[in-house]
C-alpha cells in the first residue's frame, strides 16, 4: 500500500474487512457473489454480520483488483490467491486487469510496483493509468 493509498476498515470481532477504495474497479464481483455483506447502496457499504467469517474470505480472495483484504484476529491474511505467472485479463466493457507483480511507469517518470493493477481502457478515469471505475457511468463498451 503506498502512503498516499486510503485504507476503510469494517470490523466484526475476530474479522476486519479492509477496502482501498482507489484499487476498486467495481467489478461487482463481491456484491454479485455476496450481496448480503457487500452492500454499495448502504451505509457502512460493507456489514460483516451478513455472513460468516468463512464465506467473506473466500469472497475477498475473488476481488481482481485486490481492493479488498482482511485481517482476522488482528492478521492480514492474504488478500487473494498469487498467480504463478503475470496474466492480463480484459474484462468485458472494463479495464484491462494484471494478475501478478507489475511496475507500472508513470508520465512524470516515477514508477509502481504493485502486485495486481486494473488499468483504465475507457479513457473516462480520473485516476490513470487505473481504473476507477468510470467505464460503467460512461456506458463504454469495448
Amino acid at each position: 500500500m503506498s502512503e498516499t493509498e486510503k485504507l476503510k476498515e469494517y470490523q466484526d470481532g475476530d474479522l476486519t474487512v479492509e477496502w482501498r477504495p482507489e484499487r476498486c474497479i467495481h467489478s461487482g464481483v463481491c456484491t454479485k457473489g455476496l450481496s448480503a455483506v457487500f452492500k454499495p447502496k448502504e451505509k457502512p457499504w460493507i456489514q460483516t454480520e451478513g455472513a460468516t467469517n468463512d464465506r467473506i474470505i473466500k469472497q475477498i480472495k475473488k476481488c481482481p483488483s485486490r481492493a479488498l483484504a482482511y485481517q482476522l484476529n488482528g492478521e492480514l491474511e492474504e488478500k487473494s490467491a498469487k498467480p504463478t505467472a503475470n496474466k492480463v485479463n480484459v474484462l468485458e466493457d472494463g479495464p484491462l486487469v494484471i494478475e501478478g507483480a507489475c511496475e507500472v511507469k508513470l508520465p512524470d517518470g516515477k514508477s509502481e510496483t504493485r502486485e495486481n493493477a486494473a488499468l483504465c481502457r475507457c479513457g473516462y478515469s480520473q485516476n490513470k493509468p487505473y481504473c476507477d471505475g468510470s467505464h460503467s457511468k460512461q456506458g463504454f463498451k469495448g
